[in-house]
């Protein structure tokens, strides 16, 4: 949540010699922001990162500059705010789908998020090559830019099975780590081509991957 609020005078007003109505000045600090980085979005999707300003973002948002700049210092810190989004959104998908399976049904579970994964990725892959391929860290923030929560969700979901028996995994990190590039290079691979009948092939074949590398019987 975003403490304070930017100042009065940030705010674009419409005059006119006419009763026309104001736009609302009373938004919270967090939708003020929202709207800034969904106009970032935007542009840095239809022009590209480094051709698009912070006047244009501004004029999409349709607020003072001086506004952008009461929440991002920089283009930079924009694009990792759309990062950090968009790594909650997938995140979310991911846990509804396998929340949605029985707590034991560790073989279900797994495909749901991988076919979950997969949707997710394919729904949203010009965005997630913008914020994970344009992001450009510092030195300081490189090895939170390793901590892949996803990774550690599979991780902790591949754990979990060994334990439980379903599946054999001796490592379960690097098992995930594997399972996870191998999905990942799979959806890269196929990605210009893909339509809803080979999108249900791509999931098939996935899963039967994962499936192999756990020990899991065809």
């Amino acid at each position: 949540m975003i403490a304070g609020a930017p100042p009065a005078d940030m705010t674009r007003t419409t005059t006119s010699t006419t009763a026309a109505p104001k736009r609302p000045r009373t938004k919270s600090a967090e939708t003020r922001r929202e709207e800034l980085m969904d106009a970032a979005q935007v542009l840095f999707l239809e022009k590209g990162f480094d051709a698009t300003s912070v006047d244009e973002i501004v004029k999409r948002a349709d607020v003072a500059k001086g506004t952008f700049y009461f929440y991002f210092k920089t283009k930079d810190e924009v694009l990792q705010a759309l990062r950090e989004r968009f790594v909650d959104t997938f995140q979310e998908r991911l846990e509804d789908a396998v929340s949605a399976r029985a707590p034991d049904d560790w073989i279900g579970r797994l495909d749901a998020w991988i076919e979950s994964a997969i949707h997710g990725y394919l729904d949203a892959f010009a965005l997630h090559d913008l914020v994970f391929h344009e992001f450009r860290p510092s030195n300081q923030r490189r090895r939170a830019q390793h901590e892949n929560p996803t990774m550690a969700q599979l991780t902790a979901l591949v754990a979990g099975g060994a334990k439980a028996g379903a599946w054999v995994s001796r490592t379960p990190r690097l098992t995930a780590a594997m399972l996870f590039c191998a999905f990942h290079g799979a959806v890269d691979g196929d990605i210009v081509a893909l339509t809803k009948t080979s999108r249900k092939r791509l999931i098939t074949e996935v899963r039967a991957f994962c499936h192999g590398a756990l020990g899991l019987l065809q």
